[in-house]
């Protein structure tokens, strides 16, 4: 009962013991819960279903002795209670007819409504409870690890990793994080793809960010993702280093409009959160005419498979490409011998291809070459590759 930081953490170690984790928290986001294995239900169908309650909830108005005889009448007999929240969420003095009467079998309590509880407490004194004096984090051992969990974050922290603790950034818990870290090397790659393409001097002003997903707005957090396309788009082209704290103000003062739609995709097997995320600038222009959709933005989406991200469109063309190293595109006419012309030409200059994918529109008609290679190509392996009569136009981008 209450799914912050605490709650989950005891939710994460109840189910590495077996147990099936219900949790009622009217404000815990879905995906947190859906990363550990648990299921948010409502508050009477918490304690009525549940076998062990452990209460992690604040002490405010409307918890203010919110375990009373009613809530304790609807138990199952014989549920055992931990608190170890605040005194005040359950009403003592039912408490102990509820032990009494075999309801509650066993009662564990780290606080109370008044601390130091009076020396005759029937509650402290009754042979189901076991209570201690309201430890909290005073122990050595939670000190030693708050400190060991302080220095970690400031080295992760300085290391530019993102920083699930920090106070002036969105909340991402680590289950969550974890969740979603191979999307978000997809949208920081898909940004720094995107920027690149771009030409002329007018600047990116519109950007559109695309997530199909089987979820719920309430399910997915986007701003993680939204701040490494961010991250993506601006830092290949600046000494700004973006993270998840500036993100949304360094896009604000460099004039970017970043905006962002959900697009339903219904998949009764799907548990990945994402489907695909799909980058989108408008009124740009582009280096690379391949790219240009027919609604004239460049267009690039991709999606994580096997936990690495893959480019998988790029304007109209469907590709499938790792992204992993750095990408060469190319748009030719669709004919034999193109894959070999290319490869023949990087493999002279040792460049290793690790992966290629050709997409097309019609047979016989324009396709793209996607060609991700681990060496950069040097001036003169780019030049030959351009000069293949069939070979409309190339770029190589650096991810």
């Amino acid at each position: 009962m209450g799914f912050g930081k605490v709650g989950s953490e005891v939710a994460r170690r109840a189910k590495g013991l077996g147990m099936h984790v219900i949790a009622h928290d009217p404000y815990a986001p879905a995906d947190r819960a859906r990363a550990i294995g648990a299921e948010l239900v409502s508050f009477d169908e918490a304690i009525t279903r549940a076998d062990f309650i452990s209460l992690h909830m604040p002490l405010i108005p409307t918890t203010n002795k919110i375990f009373n005889d009613e809530s304790f009448g609807k138990m199952k007999t014989g549920v055992r209670i931990v608190n170890v929240a605040r005194g005040g969420v359950i009403d003592e003095d039912a408490l102990v007819r509820a032990l009494d009467s075999g309801k509650v079998a066993q009662a564990a309590l780290d606080v109370f409504t008044v601390e130091p509880p009076a020396k005759d407490s029937k509650l402290v004194l009754h042979e189901n409870v076991t209570v201690t004096p309201h430890l909290g984090a005073s122990t050595v051992e939670a000190q030693e690890g708050v400190a060991i969990e302080i220095a970690e974050a400031v080295v992760g922290a300085l290391k530019g990793e993102l920083a699930a603790t920090a106070v002036n950034a969105p909340m991402v818990p680590a289950e969550v994080m974890s969740e979603l870290a191979p999307y978000v090397s997809l949208a920081e790659k898909l940004g720094r793809l995107a920027v690149q393409l771009v030409a002329g001097e007018t600047g990116i002003k519109g950007v559109k960010v695309a997530y199909t997903t089987t979820r719920g707005p309430d399910d997915l957090d986007t701003r993680l993702l939204r701040a490494m396309v961010t991250k993506g788009i601006v830092e290949p082209v600046s000494s700004t280093f973006v993270n998840l704290v500036n993100a949304d103000y360094t896009a604000k003062q460099r004039g970017l409009r970043i905006t962002e739609e959900r697009v339903s995709h219904d998949s009764a097997t799907a548990e990945a959160p994402l489907e695909s995320i799909q980058v989108r600038l408008s009124q740009v222009q582009s280096k690379f005419a391949g790219a240009i959709s027919d609604g004239g933005d460049i267009v690039l989406e991709g999606r994580v498979k096997y936990g690495v991200p893959h480019l998988t469109l790029v304007g109209p063309y469907e590709v499938d490409v790792s992204l992993e190293g750095n990408l060469i595109l190319c748009r030719q006419i669709d004919q034999p011998g193109m894959i070999g012309k290319v490869g023949n030409i990087l493999g002279q200059r040792n460049v290793n291809i690790n992966f290629m994918s050709v997409g097309r529109t019609f047979r016989g008609k324009q396709a793209i070459m996607a060609i991700g290679v681990d060496e950069e190509p040097n001036k003169e392996s780019l030049d030959e590759i351009g000069a293949i009569p069939a070979i409309e136009e190339f770029v190589f981008l650096e991810l």
